[in-house]
């Protein structure tokens, strides 16, 4: 459904990232999320690629999702300025901000085993359809009004290339088939991540707690291995992102659950478990150190110790995790059904959770003065903007 951007009135700032702006937006009919991203400027430039790529590819993620835990595009609008993406408003704030609200910033077992069987079933259903999230961290994971989760934000996803004998799950093959020459933006992008790896240190200005080299779709990264296709981008969350990620020795969707592994110990012990000093100790920390499972041995902390294999190939995946101890007695099948989450969003939740704000917000202007000069994209003007532009 194509939205009209002067019939919708932006009250507050839900987040911000690299690409886009999220605001709470309302309408004469309903209350929704809008992502605002700035207009990338055009670019003719020989072997540059596509401004528009990522924003067509998360366009058509949330258009195939059909998921009670997983958005839907709810509607799209495109300005001279702005494209932005319509999805529904969760009124509980993220995981992030519920675990800081904890007496101790942790969870109980029981509330780590509500919102970990809610992340698998929803990362399950994106491995299905072959997508590797790749940026799980509490505060992509939102709580609906009815308390049950929503994972978020698919601009760093990707989407592996079909294969008949994968099984969603690392695999490696003894005869791999022969890998096409790698393209000009292949081998800029190797040099990238070899540059960052042999440079990355605290020292450097401005650093960033993200890294976002590239967030590449699987025609342009990705490698065949027989029976299993993996991504070569280097992206991610510091904390959350996977070793094989750091090696950039291709990944493919065991790195989600890595993710996962991080996330559960961040739940069960306040923190995440390879954060160091730096960007260069945590990711040393996370290549060479084994995490740090301190007290009894019970079923969770042997989940995630699984799940924190730092070998994709022997760790734990989708089945396997279903089947583990720690989730004993979940009937999956019934698991989005359930009446009473942990935490369900009352009341003043909705103002209280949605950030920054409280008058009307011009979007565009927004937008503009975090993107556009100086910023990393660049506002286009209607002269420059190509009439065949079809992002939607």
């Amino acid at each position: 459904m194509e939205l009209d951007l002067r019939s919708l009135t932006a009250t507050s700032v839900l987040g911000r990232g690299a690409k886009g702006v999220v605001f709470l937006v309302r309408s004469q009919s309903q209350t929704l999320a809008l992502k605002a991203i700035s207009r990338p400027p055009p670019t003719e430039e020989k072997g540059k690629e596509d401004p528009y790529r990522r924003i067509r590819f998360e366009r058509d993620v949330l258009r195939s999702l059909r998921h009670p835990l997983l958005p839907s595009l709810r509607g799209h609008l495109s300005t001279d300025a702005i494209v932005a993406f319509a999805m529904d408003a969760c009124p509980g704030g993220d995981l992030a901000r519920l675990r800081r609200a904890q007496s101790e910033q942790m969870f109980s077992d029981d509330a780590i085993r509500f919102y970990a069987a809610e992340l698998v079933l929803a990362l399950d259903h994106l491995h299905r359809l072959r997508i590797v999230y790749r940026d799980l961290k509490p505060e992509n994971v939102l709580i609906q009004e009815s308390g049950h989760i929503m994972l978020v934000d698919f601009d760093l996803a990707v989407k592996l290339p079909p294969n008949g004998n994968d099984s969603c799950h690392s695999s490696n093959s003894k005869s791999p088939s022969p890998r096409p020459p790698p393209t000009e933006i292949q081998r800029r992008r190797k040099r990238n991540r070899r540059r960052f790896l042999n440079c990355f240190s605290s020292s450097a200005a401005g650093i960033s707690p993200e890294i976002t080299v590239d967030a590449s779709s699987a025609a342009a990264g990705t490698t065949g291995s027989g029976t299993s296709q993996k991504s070569n981008s280097f992206v991610g969350t510091e904390d959350y992102v996977a070793p094989e990620i750091i090696k950039g020795v291709g990944h493919d969707f065991s790195a989600d659950w890595w993710s996962l592994g991080v996330v559960l110990y961040e739940m069960l012990y306040g923190r995440t478990p390879f954060r160091g000093a730096d960007r260069k100790e945590t990711f040393y920390r996370i290549l060479a150190k084994a995490p740090e499972l301190v007290g009894e041995k019970t079923a969770l902390r042997d989940l995630i110790g699984k799940l924190l294999e730092k070998e994709p190939e022997k760790r734990i995946g989708a089945e396997e995790i279903r089947n583990h101890d720690f989730f004993r007695g979940v009937v999956w099948e019934e698991v989005v059904e359930i009446s009473r989450p942990p935490f369900i969003p009352v009341g003043a939740d909705w103002e209280e959770n949605c950030g920054e704000g409280g008058e009307e917000i011009d979007v565009e202007k927004f937008v503009g003065q975090i993107f556009g000069s100086g910023g990393k994209e660049g506002l286009v003007s209607n002269s420059d903007k190509k009439d065949s532009f079809g992002v939607f």
